[in-house]
């Protein structure tokens, strides 16, 4: 059966996110406490103004979506089996898994990758392969986000990355309470 988009749609709405072991085995999970990025928190440095003002990157949403997840998979540890990629393509050709891409000179440099229901965007996983690329793309989803009236980023769980771009934890209850009243809003990603 694997896993497909239901499933992962389903899990996502009750809050959880899928991570594989290392042997490649998945199993779904919930943070207490969740990291949350508000978007009006994002900190953003003065040499990444300088980058986004220089246009050291072109941004793109959603042209090689499989591409980034891929990308984001090749690290000496990583939660996203090739079960995993294929569960999240598959939720993209629905519709609701997208990503931010960050090229220099047509390839691909940086990008992350999410899961959109509702007016929540689950952040899944990021990468960059040149300075500054995937805080670039962070930078475009959180303007792109308050543009089209999107109230939850998730980011999962908290690190010492995401605590320095602006991200705070919540608990578990109050994650929750704020992805059902997201899940409500109907908002469109692209």
């Amino acid at each position: 059966m694997g896993l497909g988009p239901e499933i992962l749609e389903v899990c996502y709405r009750a809050g959880a996110f899928p991570m594989a072991d290392g042997y490649g085995r998945t199993e779904f999970y919930r943070s207490d406490p969740r990291s949350v990025l508000e978007f009006d928190s994002l900190r953003v440095s003065k040499s990444l103004r300088r980058v986004i003002r220089q246009g050291k990157y072109e941004v793109r949403i959603d042209h090689d979506f499989e591409g980034v997840i891929r990308a984001c998979s090749r690290r000496p540890e990583t939660w996203i089996s090739e079960e995993i990629i294929k569960g999240f393509v598959a939720l993209h050709e629905r519709g609701k898994a997208h990503s931010v891409e960050a090229y220099r000179e047509d390839q691909l440099v940086g990008g992350l990758y999410g899961v959109t229901l509702g007016g929540a965007f689950m952040g899944e996983s990021m990468f960059s392969w040149m300075p500054d690329a995937s805080k670039v793309c962070l930078v475009y989803l959180v303007e792109r986000l308050k543009e089209r009236g999107y109230v939850l980023l998730d980011c999962q769980i908290q690190n010492d990355h995401l605590a320095r771009l602006g991200a705070v934890e919540i608990s578990d209850k109050e994650y929750l309470r704020r992805l059902r009243e997201a899940l409500e809003l109907p908002r469109s990603f692209t």
